[in-house]
């Protein structure tokens, strides 16, 4: 009597099967969970609160007895440049101006924010030696107005009050 042994385990072809299969989930889980977008989004949700917190410093600025918009008034919200009347570019959007500093009446002298936020494609103005956030400000009437460039194309966030 011959006693043929029969081994348990898997073929060449088996394995090579799911290991495809798994590589196939991933790439379609990669795509689904896009994290470029993911990433874009996130870069945006923090434009968008950043230009919030500095509208709503300068409203708290602009509240207190004797603090106005007006260049050369002493207690004006930007001393050293004028803010400018808010324009409107090619597709419509309005827009400021950028490189205005807001750092000495909004933080410094009068503590309505801890720091001007910086965009997060913005070299860091304090270790560039510059003034630039990244952020536009601008006035139309009585209301002011604080935009940021978004991740899309000619994409702009934007707040007015």
């Amino acid at each position: 009597m011959s006693k043929t042994r029969r081994l348990a385990g898997f073929t060449l072809i088996e394995i090579l099967v799911v290991v495809a299969l798994i590589a196939i989930l991933t790439a379609i889980t990669f795509i689904a969970i896009n994290p470029g977008k993911n990433f874009a989004d996130a870069r945006d949700t923090t434009r968008a609160t950043h230009v919030s917190q500095i509208l709503n410093a300068v409203s708290q600025y602009l509240t207190k007895p004797g603090n106005t918009l007006i260049t050369l008034a002493p207690n004006a919200l930007a001393t050293a440049t004028a803010i400018p009347v808010c324009t409107t570019n090619i597709s419509g959007d309005v827009i400021g101006t950028a490189g205005i500093d807001l750092t000495a009446p909004l933080v410094t002298a009068g503590d309505y924010i801890v720091g001007i936020p910086v965009d997060p494609n913005t070299v860091d103005p304090l270790t560039a030696g510059l003034v630039d956030s990244g952020y536009r400000i601008c006035v139309t009437g009585t209301r002011v107005q604080i935009s940021g460039d978004a991740e899309g194309a000619n994409t702009i966030i934007s707040v007015k009050r």
